[in-house]
């Protein structure tokens, strides 16, 4: 397809999209001009579903109505409202329903998951993990090594881009596994990473590091509805995510967590709560712990219902358009806005984001500082910034136009020049 740098030929990329009226699904914020802004900022808090409200007031008003009585009566009854969460989930990530579960916060997940995953012995006791990696995964895993009494500088392996390059290069990572191989017990990785955009080839991490007997595990939280998963026939361990980027769930709203049904009857080790025990007796509230054979058996404590509600009314969305059709119009999208600023002439951005990696695209901004993105912002977008020199801009297909790439194109050219 030949891009054009007019407003008619975005619009008339918009009459030709199918998936166009999502858009009025969602509530896009208001400048004070009373203009929609130009929201890029998916890739951190995803847009409100207008049915979000629906969904949440049904069990505000059970909830006023039946009080305890809804765990069993109320018209979605909240004892198993986790589990009308799992076959969009396993949808999402290509994973058997019975391998998800919705609970916890994505870091508190981790933890949970490195409990039962970072088996430390004498001979393999190391973590490779992203040199950038999110802070907060740093820190969860800084913690477990101190947990087991190890020294960090001699059990975790940072590893990172080439000198000069912004990305890891697989044969690096695959080059590192058979080096380090023998002395590693777990890889964690973000399936998208959060600052480059960078997708990894899960797949080929997987095999490459199970032949060494090293367990899988993946930060989906920039990954989830933003790329095609399909972590069951990959044989990736486990994976734990957040649920308010592309799943628009609402702030600081419940994460999940994937594990390969390989490990549902093994005897791992594990954190314990009620909630994971075995259904069939988990009211009579017996002295042994007996996990539920599932992901399930993985829980602590009964969900908020009225988060799960938030999700539940965006994975609605999910299976109605199919994670096929919205990636078919990321990639357009993406590829789009590509082709515009590599038309701006100047030396000034740098595009460090892969081509074919999700909604994320990363500019870097040469011989400046955060000036740029606060005139941007001045200017009706809402992306983000990312210390040193990052602009992060994320359409995402369910509610972004390409009119949005467009304009956001336009801003930038004239603020460059």
């Amino acid at each position: 397809m030949e891009y054009k740098t007019t407003k008619e030929y975005a619009k008339n990329l918009d009459r030709k999209d199918t998936l166009a009226k999502y858009r009025n699904q969602f509530h896009i914020p208001l400048q004070k001009n009373g203009e929609e802004y130009i929201y890029f900022c998916g890739n951190s808090l995803g847009l409100q579903p207008k049915k979000t409200k629906e969904y949440v007031d049904q069990e505000i008003i059970d909830w006023a109505n039946l009080g305890v009585e809804g765990h069993l009566n109320a018209k979605n009854p909240w004892l198993p409202y986790h589990e009308f969460l799992s076959s969009g989930y396993a949808n999402l990530l290509g994973a058997k329903a019975s391998e998800v579960i919705a609970m916890n916060t994505l870091t508190v997940n981790l933890h949970l998951m490195m409990i039962s995953f970072y088996n430390p012995t004498k001979e393999k006791f190391k973590i490779i993990i992203e040199s950038d990696a999110f802070p907060s995964d740093i820190y969860a895993v800084e913690s477990q090594i101190r947990l087991h009494n190890l020294d960090i500088n001699k059990s975790l392996i940072k590893i990172k881009p080439r000198e000069g390059e912004t990305v890891i290069r697989i044969q690096d990572i695959e080059n590192l596994i058979e080096k380090e191989g023998d002395k590693t017990t777990l890889i964690l990785l973000g399936g998208v990473n959060y600052y480059t955009g960078q997708v990894f080839e899960m797949k080929k991490i997987t095999e490459q590091a199970q032949k060494k007997n090293i367990k899988v595990g993946f930060d989906l939280a920039h990954a989830i509805g933003n790329i095609r998963l399909n972590l069951h026939k990959w044989g990736v361990d486990f994976a734990v995510w957040c649920s308010y980027k592309y799943l628009n769930s609402g702030p600081g709203s419940i994460g999940g967590a994937y594990i390969h049904e390989k490990h549902h009857s093994a005897h791992l080790p594990r954190l314990c709560g009620w909630w994971g025990h075995n259904k069939d007796d988990r009211f009579k509230m017996p002295k042994k712990f007996n996990p539920i054979q599932t992901a399930e058996g993985w829980q602590l404590s009964n969900p908020p219902i009225l988060s799960l509600a938030a999700i539940r009314s965006s994975l609605s969305i999910f299976d109605e358009v199919s994670m096929e059709k919205l990636i078919v119009k990321s990639k357009n999208q993406s590829k789009y806005l590509r082709d515009l600023l590599k038309t701006i002439n100047t030396e000034r951005i740098e595009i460090i984001t892969p081509e074919d990696s999700g909604c994320q695209t990363s500019i870097r901004v040469k011989y400046g500082n955060k000036l740029l993105y606060e005139k941007i912002s001045e200017e009706g977008i809402i992306a983000d910034w990312r210390e040193p020199d990052v602009i992060r801009i994320a359409p995402v297909p369910l509610y972004n136009s390409y009119l949005d790439i467009y304009k956001f194109y336009k801003i930038l050219h004239k603020l460059i020049k």
